[in-house]
């Protein structure tokens, strides 16, 4: 089905405003919108652009968001998709930045995208238990689906190591079952188009950077090449990278403290976009730290192009060949695997976002076995409470998402007052 532009804006608008709560949440929201509620992708359509985007730097849901649209209208598709995904939280992470600068944190906001972050754990269980009884077809899926959820949760793996070692397996249990190959269809497109698409935007990418440059704005350009490395070495999300960028951006170049660090990433899990965004929030500090406000933006600005480009660079040179690719037996049975690999790994997601909103302070020891566990006594009865009340108008009621989240976030910025 190939919905009208209209159509198309109103629904992804839809997905960039509810995308709470990092990439397990941001993908079920997708999986409601685009395959529950109406037929615009099949399962097995949205299953290996999933996989296939797991396997890419960069924010998975984004790329997941682009790819569906480009999937619906083409590159123009992609593109409305993949910006209204973005946009949204970064105009809102623009403001809470500015505001952080100029007043410090901010407790009524914290405490109104509470109950926003008690809705998205009801959310994100949900779509874990829906995704494992659609994808978990096989006993040895469900072995995988739960080795990598154990291999990230209690063992801390590195989580393209995960992804390889599924891959690997999918693509051996192919070689010995012997599975007759699909017919594959004719190439999509030529290796030729391809690199042109890549150059086009790869030139896209770093024209900024070279203006900059070009223009004297050395510092800026900096900026530039260091958010645009991230983007290269981000497999796995955010907290992937954030290790790193909280080294180079603290240590090394001094924009920022570790707690205006901390400070940052909790933004963005309160924002809706994907939790990469903290990028902006980095950026803008580090403009704001060099040069004053006015920097900061533009900052800000380079910062989003060279962390948010990348992404439309791997989905439209790669996104001709995903359908191609999934008629290869060998990479066919990779991506199966890969996909039940995914479904620990939202669980592992899911868990580690439960815990940071139910906690106030959660713990890990320095240890090859370090599960995180968390400070019984941080224990914060008002998440569970609003939780509690978001599985109430969702799964009892069945109020519609959007006003379910409008309600919860009412009724957490009201808890201050009532219980102050």
């Amino acid at each position: 089905m190939t919905p009208s532009l209209s159509d198309l804006i109103r629904v992804f608008t839809r997905i960039g405003l509810m995308s709470f709560g990092g990439p397990a949440a941001q993908i079920a929201v997708m999986h409601r919108e685009l395959v529950d509620d109406r037929p615009w992708l099949t399962e097995q359509q949205f299953l290996n652009a999933l996989s296939f985007c797991m396997l890419l730097p960069g924010p998975e849901a984004m790329q997941l968001c682009t790819y569906a649209g480009w999937r619906l209208r083409g590159v123009l598709g992609g593109l409305i998709a993949g910006l209204l995904f973005v946009l949204p939280g970064a105009t809102v992470m623009l403001a809470l930045a500015f505001a952080y600068a100029n007043w410090g944190r901010l407790p009524v906001i914290e405490a109104l995208f509470l109950g926003v972050k008690a809705t998205v754990v009801i959310i994100v269980s949900q779509a874990v238990l829906r995704l494992a009884r659609k994808t978990l077809k096989r006993a040895d899926h469900w072995v995988i689906a739960l080795a990598s959820f154990v291999a990230l949760y209690a063992f801390n793996a590195p989580f393209p190591l995960v992804i390889l070692i599924a891959a690997a397996y999918g693509m051996m249990w192919r070689a010995k079952s012997g599975a007759s190959a699909a017919q594959a269809p004719a190439r999509p497109t030529s290796l030729r188009q391809t690199l042109l698409r890549a150059t086009l935007w790869l030139s896209l990418w770093f024209a900024p950077i070279a203006v900059s440059y070009a223009s004297g704005a050395a510092t800026l350009a900096k900026i530039g090449l260091f958010f645009s490395k991230l983007a290269v070495v981000s497999f796995g999300g955010a907290y992937a990278v954030l290790a790193y960028m909280t080294q180079e951006a603290v240590d090394t170049h001094g924009w920022l403290t570790p707690a205006q660090m901390m400070d940052g990433l909790g933004l963005a899990e309160t924002t809706p976009g994907p939790l990469i965004l903290v990028t902006e929030f980095v950026g803008y500090m580090a403009g704001y730290t060099l040069s004053g406000p006015a920097f900061a933006l533009a900052a800000a600005a380079m910062t989003l192009w060279a962390t948010f480009v990348p992404c439309f660079l791997w989905i439209f040179a790669a996104a001709p060949h995903v359908e191609w690719l999934t008629t290869r037996p060998r990479l066919t049975s990779a991506l199966s695997a890969i996909t039940a690999a995914v479904v620990g790994v939202i669980a592992n997601l899911s868990l580690w976002f439960a815990l940071h909103v139910f906690f106030e302070h959660v713990t890990r020891a320095d240890t090859a076995f370090a599960p995180t566990l968390p400070v019984i006594s941080s224990l914060n009865l008002a998440a569970v409470a609003l939780a509690s009340l978001a599985a109430f108008l969702l799964l009892r009621l069945r109020l519609s998402l959007p006003l379910t989240l409008a309600i919860m976030a009412g009724v957490g910025a009201g808890l201050p007052m009532l219980c102050p």
